[in-house]
């Protein structure tokens, strides 16, 4: 356990090291559409998955981080009950519809217009759409533990131990 906290510590302490931005980043810093505009592809949901009818998905991707660890897409869904993977930590919100979500430890909830869930990677949750879903979903790949460790004891460093979100 000692090594682990002494080499987050000396990667916490190189990483402080390296300024912010070396470079700027290639691609665009800046993507805005309007929701409704992108345009939907299908993409089938797992035939192993569907416990009932015949849910029809469909997702527009409308951006991607610089690093590949983080996307924003619109995703569709027609009727249907489905047990759902999710491979990355993933954010939704939803934009028109409801979903029923029974979660792995049997929490149940509906998720309706407005409405904002947090679903952790490497997870399954059950998903019962009466009618129709759009949700926005904010997905980002998580980090090994030892290397989440150590951006979390950077991240301390910087900050002098305040923990806040900043805008």
């Amino acid at each position: 356990m000692a090594w682990k906290l002494m080499l987050a510590s000396a990667v916490a302490m190189a990483a402080r090291s390296v300024p912010y931005a070396v470079a700027k980043p290639a691609g665009k810093s800046f993507v805005a559409h309007a929701s409704g505009l992108l345009p939907l592809k299908s993409t089938p949901i797992d035939p192993d998955w569907i416990v009932s009818g015949n849910p029809q998905a469909r997702t527009a991707e409308h951006s991607r981080g610089h690093d590949e660890a983080s996307l924003t897409a619109i995703w569709d869904c027609t009727a249907g009950e489905f047990r759902w993977y999710f491979g990355w930590d993933e954010t939704v919100m939803i934009l028109e519809g409801e979903v029923h979500i029974t979660a792995e430890d049997g929490t149940e909830r509906t998720l309706s217009t407005g409405d904002v869930a947090f679903f952790a990677g490497g997870t399954w949750a059950s998903w019962r759409v009466d009618n129709y879903v759009r949700k926005v979903a904010f997905l980002r790949k998580p980090f090994p533990k030892p290397l989440a460790i150590a951006y979390r004891l950077r991240n301390m460093l910087r900050n002098g131990g305040n923990q806040g979100i900043a805008a």
